[in-house]
């Protein structure tokens, strides 16, 4: 009976964890973070091409549309979206910009810091213009740009 006591004695008196189980609890909480880190790249990657199809599909199609309406027809490839910010050469009289928000006159640049790409004629939307985002890669015509066809 007095070994009984003992042992129970010794199980009550004993507080803490044992170092097995802190190395368990070391290589579980690893092994969390090892997942979350390879993937942010891919959870950050998804959000900035949301960000940029927005930007594609709706803020800077509203102010072409805006801009149509006023002169008639959508900027040039000469002008580009900088017709948005400052009236073009000889269209001062109709032009009722600026169209965007562009804070110290630069236009928004797309989530991977390139500036958004503008063709007027489109050469993938031929009726109308191309609006894109290079994309991660930053080259024109590549797989990973974000645009509006």
């Amino acid at each position: 009976m007095n070994r009984r006591l003992t042992t129970a004695a010794r199980r009550t008196l004993r507080k803490g964890f044992t170092l097995l189980e802190i190395l368990i609890a070391v290589a579980i909480v690893g092994m969390l973070v090892g997942i979350a880190v390879t993937n942010i790249d891919k959870i950050l990657g998804q959000s900035q091409e949301g960000v940029a199809k927005l930007f594609v599909n709706e803020s800077l199609k509203a102010s072409l549309v805006r801009y149509r309406i006023d002169l008639g027809d959508y900027p040039t490839t000469e002008d580009g979206l900088k017709a948005l910010i400052v009236a073009p050469e000889g269209k001062q009289d109709r032009w009722r910009g600026p169209y965007v928000d562009a804070k110290g006159g630069a236009l928004p640049l797309d989530p991977w810091g390139a500036a958004y790409q503008y063709r007027y004629p489109g050469t993938k939307n031929t009726e109308s213009y191309d609006l894109f985002s290079v994309g991660r890669d930053k080259i024109p015509d590549s797989a990973d740009d974000i645009g509006n066809w």
